[in-house]
């Protein structure tokens, strides 16, 4: 399973980012897609997920900012992020989680920069 992430880049605090995440296989084949975020000094921190059913989760600091969404024919996920803000700067990870007999499989796309100026 690979996972592309991009969309990434410097915007103004105020700005709009899409950040996108292609699958190598079907979507379907994931429980939970979801993105992660890390700040320099700072845990990994889960910012959104949404399920193979559509159910959606965000992180509080980012409710009514960014939305998770899901095109299956297209094995992307995609997450709208609204309203910048600096402290959102961060390298942001896109993950895929298979939940098999109990145990939950992980898999990691490489990270995307996203930097928000003041």
């Amino acid at each position: 399973v690979q996972l592309q992430a991009s969309g990434g880049g410097l915007v103004q605090a105020g700005g709009s980012l899409r950040l996108s995440c292609a699958a190598s296989g079907s979507l379907f084949s994931f429980n939970i897609m979801g993105w992660y975020r890390q700040a320099p000094g700072k845990q990994r921190e889960l910012v959104a997920a949404i399920t193979s059913g559509g159910r959606t989760n965000y992180l509080d600091s980012v409710k009514g900012r960014f939305t998770i969404s899901r095109d299956n024919a297209k094995n992307t996920v995609y997450l709208q992020m609204n309203s910048l803000k600096p402290e959102d700067t961060a390298v942001y990870y896109c993950n895929a989680a298979l939940i098999r007999g109990g145990s939950t499989y992980d898999y990691w796309g490489q990270g995307t920069q996203v930097t928000v100026s003041s």
